[in-house]
């Protein structure tokens, strides 16, 4: 009779936890680039924008508020440190400038669109240059658009290009909820380009970002923020987002995968913070067309703590398999 060879018990046990170990090393929390992190360059005490860079992983382009100069900031997240400063020629005189977007083609708009006068201002300036191929100090020009409102002048802080048209949006900042507006479909330097309101915002708001598939707007404010569908400019409310508590929250911008929105603060030494983007990233939507019930609730920390749980319990059976079997094999030795 031919004898059956012993069940490889040790085999399987070491092949099935190494599978459950590799699992858990390969299902991240958070996005890679996504990270907090804080900045380290003293010469940045009022980061009023943000911008995730396109062409650098891991890189997000931001600014001073004013009496700084026209200079943009290139800060690797992994570091906090700068790694590149741009002086932006072809321009006058920053005034105010608050906001920073990325357009199709990898364009660079800066928003000198804040007021401290109050909103008496007759007109704002936006900046547009190329993002550098290349990250090292340096100067690129950069054309300037002179911009008024239709209905008057106004204090403003947050300024949104859409990714797929690259149609540019400001809204504007006022306590009992402001509203949106809308650029020409391609800014012009032969005169004013004029901004219309397209919708209201339920918001004081500070700043704002589109998703990178173009579906969705967020806008945030100093204590919260909120959750658009785009619908092609007929924006709908979806939810809240879940906006850290900082000290003069300031800024966001959507990770190039959608997955994350940075929020940063001013102050030096000020901090980024990662967050779950509404609608399980990339401005994804459920098969209804509609937010997703976890973006409606505005609980999308919840989504990092499952991934988090998730990646534990796969550690923890793999060694509870490992005892398990070690101990079966040395009693069926003794």
């Amino acid at each position: 009779m031919r004898r059956r060879r012993p069940f490889p018990l040790r085999q399987l046990l070491v092949g099935l936890a190494g599978f459950l170990l590799t699992a858990a090393v390969a299902a991240p929390a958070v996005a890679a680039d996504a990270a907090e992190f804080t900045i380290e360059d003293p010469r940045i005490t009022e980061s009023s924008g943000l911008a995730a860079s396109r062409l650098h992983p891991g890189v997000y382009w931001t600014h001073n508020d004013s009496d700084d100069g026209a200079y943009l900031y290139a800060v690797d997240s992994r570091t906090g440190r700068t790694v590149a400063t741009v002086t932006m020629t072809g321009v006058g005189t920053p005034r105010d400038v608050e906001a920073i977007s990325i357009g199709p083609g990898n364009r660079l708009y800066v928003g000198d669109i804040g007021d401290n006068m109050g909103g008496t201002w007759d007109h704002v300036w936006i900046y547009e240059l190329p993002e550098p191929k290349e990250l090292k100090d340096q100067t690129v020009r950069a054309t300037q658009y002179d911009v008024r409102y239709a209905d008057g002048a106004r204090d403003a802080e947050s300024l949104m290009v859409h990714p797929k048209t690259g149609r540019v949006y400001i809204a504007d900042k006022k306590k009992d909820g402001g509203s949106l507006y809308e650029g020409p479909a391609t800014l012009s330097t032969g005169g004013v380009n004029v901004f219309r309101k397209t919708a209201s915002i339920d918001l004081w708001a500070t700043d704002g970002a589109f998703s990178p598939n173009g579906e969705q707007l967020a806008v945030r404010g100093y204590f919260g923020g909120i959750a658009y569908d785009w619908n092609d400019g007929r924006i709908e409310q979806t939810g809240r987002l879940s906006v850290p508590l900082q000290r003069q929250g300031e800024s966001m911008t959507y990770t190039p995968d959608g997955s994350q929105i940075m929020y940063g603060s001013e102050g030096s030494g000020s901090s980024v913070e990662p967050r779950p983007a509404p609608g399980g990233g990339a401005g994804a939507k459920s098969p209804s067309g509609t937010a997703s019930p976890r973006a409606a609730e505005g609980n999308g920390d919840d989504a990092g703590d499952t991934k988090n749980v998730q990646v534990g319990a796969l550690a923890v059976v793999a060694v509870v398999v490992v005892v398990w079997g070690m101990r079966r094999l040395k009693r069926r030795s003794s």
